[in-house]
């Protein structure tokens, strides 16, 4: 199954959920007017759109309704998937333009860090790169064992110390090790700990020290790890993540098993963090790079269309 694909029925459940409310609400409208607006943003937030982007959505689409002098209902979901697509678009390719380059992955735990970092890493492996992975979380247990596991079936190696060391010190031996191994990657994970904000933040801030410090000219994607299925919640845990550190990109996991893949949206439109990555099943290729237009393609596809 290829990439599209994957991503298709991955986002099956959203679709018959978020799509499906959007067409009973065109069917049921004989003329786009203030009514018509107010169920649709109704409906929106109903789709875990939230409040504040699908009034934006609304607003964006009275104005292309306007310019466009479109009057049917049943022309509105085109014009909500352009919109849909232009909102998520731009900046959602991962930076690997330096040797080594850096990915941090935080989140909290249960987001799906430790397999993400597994499947990342096949990927890449798979695309040709020498990935290293630091083992940064020291604090939950078993972490340490669960990732070590995940980078033998990715063929990976791993820098380690024993349950409890400084996470920071794990960090230092990891960007050293991408040096003298002349590793492309480096993934490091850290630990979720979002109820301690404080320790949370001295740690995160003394893990980028010592990579600008270790490896100062690297690009570093610092990589946001979500779990779909918990849809308002995760918008919430990116905000909190947000006040403690620079995010570059978001992870959203277990989109295959979920209605409210549509969190994707708010996301981007409310915190300004394009999602990268996807998760769309249990298997080690399936994380897959996330493309704005396929996304919005496949919610909208009439049913049968073959996109």
């Amino acid at each position: 199954m290829g990439f599209f694909d994957k991503l298709k029925e991955g986002l099956k459940k959203t679709k018959d959920s978020f799509v499906s409310k959007v067409e009973v609400l065109v069917n049921s409208f004989t003329k786009i007017d203030e009514d018509f607006f107010e169920e649709l943003e109704e409906t929106l937030i109903l789709s875990d759109i939230g409040a504040e982007t699908s009034c934006d959505i609304c607003d964006r689409l009275r104005a292309e309704v306007k310019r466009t002098g479109t009057t049917d209902p049943a022309e509105v979901k085109g014009l909500l998937k352009n919109i849909i697509a232009d909102i998520l678009s731009g900046n959602h390719e991962l930076d690997f333009s330096t040797k080594p380059s850096v990915i941090l992955v935080i989140g909290v735990n249960g987001a799906g860090k430790t397999t993400t970092i597994g499947k990342l890493a096949a990927n890449l492996k798979n695309d040709g790169k020498k990935v290293l992975v630091a083992a940064a979380d020291t604090f939950r247990a078993a972490a340490i064992d669960q990732l070590n596991v995940w980078t033998d079936r990715a063929g990976v190696d791993i820098v380690k110390h024993a349950e409890g060391s400084d996470p920071a010190a794990v960090v230092f031996d990891g960007c050293s090790a991408a040096k003298a191994r002349n590793a492309d990657v480096l993934i490091i994970d850290t630990a979720g700990r979002l109820h301690n904000k404080k320790n949370l933040m001295e740690e995160l801030k003394k893990i980028s020290r010592i990579i600008s410090q270790q490896l100062p000219d690297s690009a570093l994607e610092t990589l946001l790890v979500l779990d779909a299925t918990t849809g308002q919640n995760a918008v919430n845990q990116a905000r909190l993540f947000k006040e403690v550190c620079e995010i570059t990109g978001i992870v959203l996991t277990k989109l295959d098993g979920t209605a409210k893949g549509g969190i994707i949206i708010p996301i981007k439109n409310e915190l300004d963090i394009p999602v990268k990555l996807v998760g769309v099943g249990e298997k080690i290729d399936d994380l897959q790079n996330f493309i704005p237009q396929d996304y919005a393609e496949i919610l909208f596809a009439e049913n049968g269309d073959k996109e």
